[in-house]
């Protein structure tokens, strides 16, 4: 069995889109001495399904990183970066077709803060950017050699959606309990997300899981079912997702060869 104590100094949280923070851990988020939030995408997909409500995308996206703000300032968390690339921000759903910006951007920012440790989401086939943050995770732990901790988010097992729950258990599994003032706080974060209230309601707030993150064959997808994006009918496949994580990685391998 791990322990939560390694993630309790300067940890680099890196997640997927404004909210991940909260509903995975809201609570241990508090305990951290030093906590670094990472948003990898501004949260805003480019379906006007998404952001029709509020005029356009860019407003959306502005609107998600105003709640982060807001639900992190509630527990003292003043170290959050909001990815930015040449290219401008990565939208939601769109972080498998941008591995290479995001990997250098938070490359820099790790040499920047200096964690002592990293923590994201685990490759479980829920939403594809989750997955993408698996695989960056992995691959920067790997380069900066920095230990990396994961926790679940939501997947899909059959027809069913599970949340907070890890696909395959390792024995390494560690639940964080949240009460009193620290459940309170973190409810207050959930109450900041006010644009994703029918998403985060979903969620139980009282019990946060981790563990140090297993290894991976990103080549094949998380489960041999249909992932929870191939059954909304999104346009990426968990294939598609393989695909970019194997180039990506020979990209970089190729890369490093030449520098030594």
């Amino acid at each position: 069995m791990g322990s939560l104590e390694r993630l309790l100094g300067r940890t680099m949280l890196i997640v997927s889109h404004p909210d991940d923070e909260t509903i995975g851990c809201g609570a241990l988020l508090q305990r951290m001495r030093e906590p670094v939030v990472v948003f990898l995408t501004d949260g805003a997909p480019r379906d006007p399904y998404f952001w029709s409500a509020y005029g356009s995308r860019e407003s959306y996206a502005e609107l998600r990183a105003e709640e982060a703000r807001n639900a992190l300032y509630r527990i003292g968390v003043t170290e959050l970066f909001f990815l930015h690339t040449a290219q401008g921000t990565i939208p939601d759903q769109e972080l498998y077709l941008n591995l290479d910006l995001a990997y250098s951007a938070v490359s820099e920012l790790i040499v920047q803060v200096r964690p002592e440790v990293l923590l994201c989401s685990t490759y479980e086939g829920g939403h594809p950017d989750h997955d993408c943050c698996a695989f960056l995770g992995s691959m920067l732990s790997s380069q900066a050699r920095i230990p990396i901790w994961e926790l679940p988010l939501y997947h899909r097992r059959g027809t069913v959606l599970e949340y907070q729950k890890f696909l395959r258990n390792s024995g390494e599994e560690v639940r964080a309990l949240c009460g009193g003032d620290e459940l309170l706080l973190k409810r207050a974060m959930i109450a900041a997300y006010r644009s994703q209230y029918e998403t985060l309601k979903q969620f139980t707030p009282e019990t946060e899981v981790f563990r140090p993150m297993v290894k991976y064959d990103f080549s094949r997808p998380p489960h041999p079912g249909k992932l929870n994006y191939e059954v909304w009918g999104w346009r990426m496949t968990g294939e598609d997702l393989c695909a970019a994580f194997t180039a990506f990685g020979q990209s970089l391998g190729k890369e490093a060869r030449q520098v030594g």
